[in-house]
This record gives structure tokens, sequence and C-alpha cells, in this order.
């Protein structure tokens, strides 16, 4: 299968090339080869290359900058989408648009179903769900995975932050009102692999297993880490003060995607020891 990975230099798209390599034709761009805010290079470049599947991990992904940059933001979270859509449908190739649980409100008491209505807070959650909207008017078979709180190797996240953090204080606060799944970009590379392989189309959520809040996954990073002398102290998003609204809840219900795929990710904390350990 040839497939197209659009933000490959990203902490998502460097593990989709590394990990659709091994299996696939694959190719890897990022901005320096194709804008995808660009309707005609979009068009240009997949017309050469005729992919089978676009997995498309571009997008802008500051939360907070969203607030102030939301044309940009939207120029690439929704423009984008669809600009790879309309390629897709001219040229016959099949679209994964990775998306976010920003596209949801956060109030739901349980773990959100792909059924259930968004309500996005916030620009970047705005575009997000725009950008779902706009591939699927294009596309009606695109497949949307929705997904969060993703850590790597290839980019800053929270993982490093907590750190470098506990390298320069011995008492961290940390939000402990937001509850999330963190997510292990190399895992969630496979799932978008077995979603390309399976030709799957509509909306699923995927992220690791179990939930815990930031203050609880920022304690366990330390555990892993050896650094038990770093004291973590709760603190409310409120408090923090942050110019993007986040939802309160952001856990993902993912038996959709495990029931549509045979494959369930592993809990979070062992995607985390793997990932310190410099494993897969």
């Amino acid at each position: 299968m040839r497939v197209l990975v659009t933000g490959a230099k990203g902490m998502l798209g460097t593990d989709l090339v590394r990990v659709l390599a091994g299996a696939h034709e694959t190719v890897g761009v990022d901005l320096e080869e194709m804008d995808i805010t660009d309707r005609d290079a979009v068009l240009r470049l997949v017309g050469a290359l005729r992919p089978e599947v676009i997995l498309n991990a571009a997008a802008y992904t500051d939360v907070d900058g969203a607030e102030t940059h939301a044309e940009v933001c939207r120029r690439i979270n929704a423009d984008g989408p669809e600009n790879l859509a309309v390629a897709c449908r001219e040229h016959g190739s099949r679209l994964v648009q990775v998306s976010t649980d920003y596209v949801y409100d956060g109030s739901n008491p349980g773990p959100w179903l792909e059924e259930d209505a968004p309500h996005p807070l916030g620009v970047y959650g705005r575009s997000k769900l725009e950008g779902e909207e706009r591939a699927r008017r294009a596309v009606p078979e695109v497949c949307v995975i929705r997904t969060a709180w993703l850590f790597g190797r290839a980019g800053r996240n929270f993982v490093e932050a907590i750190l470098a953090q506990a390298g320069r204080s011995s008492v961290l606060k940390v939000v402990a009102d937001q509850r999330g799944s963190p997510t292990y970009t190399a895992d969630l590379a496979l799932a978008l692999r077995t979603a390309a392989e399976k030709g799957l189309g509509g909306t699923y959520h995927v992220t690791n297993r179990g939930a815990c809040t930031w203050h609880e996954f920022a304690v366990r990073i330390l555990e892993l880490a050896g650094k038990r002398e770093v004291s973590v102290l709760p603190l409310t998003t409120a408090e923090l003060g942050r110019p993007a609204p986040r939802p309160a809840n952001s856990v993902l219900d993912c038996g959709k995607f495990s029931a549509a795929t045979g494959l369930v990710l592993r809990p979070w904390f062992e995607a985390l020891q793997a990932y310190l350990a410099r494993k897969e």
C-alpha cells in the first residue's frame, strides 16, 4: 500500500512514518514539501504520488496560541483537511484524519462516545471539528480518529516538561481537575496504520487505556524517573489561568475502534514506562 503522511516531522508524524515504513511504501511530507493550506499544491503532489491512503498528522496544536492566532489555526486545522479530502476525491485516495478530544466540552460524567454531540470550548477545538466536518463533506467515507493527551519522542510534551521542571524545582504545581488518557504516539501510530490497512471509514476514538488527571500523570512520571524527592501539589484550572478553555473530562470510549479492528492499546502507564525506557 502506498501511504502519504502529512506532518511527517511532527511528534505523531515521525512515529507514523517509522511504523508504516516497515510494512508499506511510505512518503512523509511536511510544510517544506507541501503546505496543506494550499489546495493547488495539495492537488499537484497527491496527483503526482497517487497514494492509496493519506494519513493527516499535520495540525496547529498550540491550544493557547490558537486563541490569538485563530485564522492561522483555522487554515491549518480546517482548510487543510478539506484540501486533502478534495485531493482524495479527485485522485481516488482514502483519508485518515487525526482529530482531538477538544471537540467535546468536557461536561460528560463518563467517557465520551463517538455519537455524543461535540461542543468545543475554544478556537483549537472548533478548528479541529470544522476540519472533520469539511473533510466529511468532501469524502463521506473519511476515517476520523479522535485522540488525546499525546506524548512522544519527537516533540515537546508533558512528560519532558515535568522532567525539566523537576530539574529546576523540588515543588511542582500541576492541574488536578482535568481528566484524560495519556497516549503514546508510538501506540497511536500503530492504531492509525491499522485503520488504514482495514480501510476504516467513520469516526473512532483511540487512546491508551485508563485515565488520570494531569496531577496523577505528573506523579507517575516522577516516580518512574526516580525523582521521588520532588513534590507535586494540586492546582485547579482556574488557578492556572491559561488563555484557552480546557475540557474537564477528556476520557474517550475506545470500544468502537477495538471492535472494528481487534486492537486494544496498552494502559497509559505501561506506555509511559516504555517511553521513559526508550522502548516501543
